[in-house]
């Protein structure tokens, strides 16, 4: 099966069910009153992890998610009946992103965890709710609200605590292969590696963690040249980054200046990939040429950076390392995916959408008005506008959202035309 990580959807919640106008009509009852029951709440848009899947690879051919809308209210005061939630199962690992502002909504890391994109509208209420001393047979109902929609950008980033990194053919995959009962493709030609690859390591006195094969750097990685692209997505959530090195130089590149290119490209990328603990192997120690340029490298990276000679298959020099490993990770933080710009480094249970209250005019000129705001395009399209009872309840709420006011205020006179989505009505003062 491919490795499928990354994938864009559109999502819409379920409408709510619109409320009803209707009376008691039963013989030998005078003045029964009004009986019109209110809508179902529409399905809302959940995502679940789990630990059964390992891949986004339904979302990659199943684009498009629309939650059923809840049932009409009915006579007798009858409750429409609640759609149910749409489920969309996700690998442990994922964060959802608004791939139109690129924020992100949620961050989903444990199995079962579940959060809600896209609520579901509520049911409209029906003409029951509206009576009043005043108004005790009103002709008034409501619409079922909207539902949401959103174009979502799904991306599953692995759990590892530790990630290895390095230039293609490093060693990388047989490290991995040596210290876990991960079985990655190991050749001697560039990037063996296209996939992550996980693996549990157990180190010598009982600690244990989780290792990532990630496929191989190059330079202009973090602008996506290669594999980088990829790469660096499943190393944002590593505690412990392992630079692997090919101290022999075998490939004809310098150990000093391909240890410089990654930590560049590192640096370049977003979550400061840098400033995480970094173990630094020196592998194929067993070729000509790489004790010298052990001694070299040393001496340019100084005395702050520790380095771990190491032979892979023959396990020499493994073990100093995965105590190195583990000793980092000890100290090493939780590290968070949300931004330092206010979010919140807890994860998200149920996505809000930002200020509805908020409205804009715009003078489209020939007094021509167009007013525009969540707020107030929701009680257009959940108005009862057929009934005069209906208007006037819709024009008492625009006066209450300041509607009114700020249309004066903005210079709109008796008789101009004033557009709230499509529909049309002259204001009055």
């Amino acid at each position: 099966m491919n490795f499928i990580d990354k994938a864009v959807i559109d999502v819409t919640s379920g409408k709510g069910g619109d409320g009803v106008v209707a009376f008691r009509r039963e013989a030998h009852v005078p003045k029964g009153g009004p009986s019109g029951g209110d809508g179902g709440r529409g399905g809302s848009i959940v995502f679940e992890a789990t630990n059964s899947l390992s891949t986004l690879l339904d979302l990659r051919y199943n684009k498009h998610y629309a939650a059923k809308a809840g049932q009409n209210g009915m006579a007798k005061k009858m409750h429409g009946a609640n759609a149910q939630d749409l489920i969309i199962k996700v690998p442990v690992g994922t964060c959802i992103y608004n791939n139109v502002n690129g924020k992100l909504m949620a961050d989903l890391t444990e199995d079962h965890q579940q959060v809600v994109i896209a609520k579901g509208g509520r049911g409209g209420r029906g003409n029951t709710r509206f009576a009043s001393s005043k108004n005790p047979a009103p002709t008034i109902c409501e619409k079922g609200e909207p539902g949401l929609s959103y174009e979502l950008r799904v991306e599953l980033k692995l759990l590892a605590d530790v990630g290895l990194v390095g230039f293609p053919s490093v060693g990388k995959s047989t490290f991995l292969s040596v210290v876990s009962r991960a079985r990655p493709e190991i050749a001697d030609y560039h990037f063996t590696t296209i996939i992550p690859n996980l693996g549990v390591v157990q180190v010598p006195d009982g600690r244990s963690f989780v290792m990532a094969d990630l496929p191989g750097l190059i330079e202009g990685a973090s602008q996506g040249k290669g594999l980088g692209h990829q790469f660096l997505r499943h190393i944002e959530r590593c505690r412990v980054i392992v630079h692997i090195i090919d101290m022999a130089g075998s490939e004809g590149r310098d150990p000093y200046e391909d240890y410089c290119t990654i930590n560049k490209e590192l640096s370049e990328y977003q979550y400061h990939l840098l400033d995480r603990p970094q173990i630094v192997v020196a592998n194929k120690m067993d070729l000509d040429g790489a004790e010298e340029n052990l001694e070299a490298f040393k001496e340019k990276v100084g005395e702050d950076v520790k380095v771990f000679p190491m032979i892979a298959p023959i396990h020499e020099g493994i073990d100093q390392a995965l105590y190195a490993i583990a000793d980092a990770l000890d100290k090493a933080p939780i590290t968070s995916l949300y931004d330092e710009e206010g979010e919140e480094d807890s994860v998200l249970y149920t996505y809000e959408p930002g200020d509805e209250n908020a409205f804009e005019i715009a003078n489209l000129g020939n007094g021509v008005w167009e007013v525009t705001g969540e707020r107030v395009e929701r009680a257009v399209q959940m108005a009862s506008l057929n009934t005069d009872d209906g208007f006037k309840n819709f024009a008492i709420k625009m006066r209450n959202y300041g509607v009114d006011e700020a249309l004066r205020a903005a210079g709109c006179q008796d008789g101009d035309l004033v557009r709230i989505l499509d529909f049309e009505f002259q204001f009055m003062n």
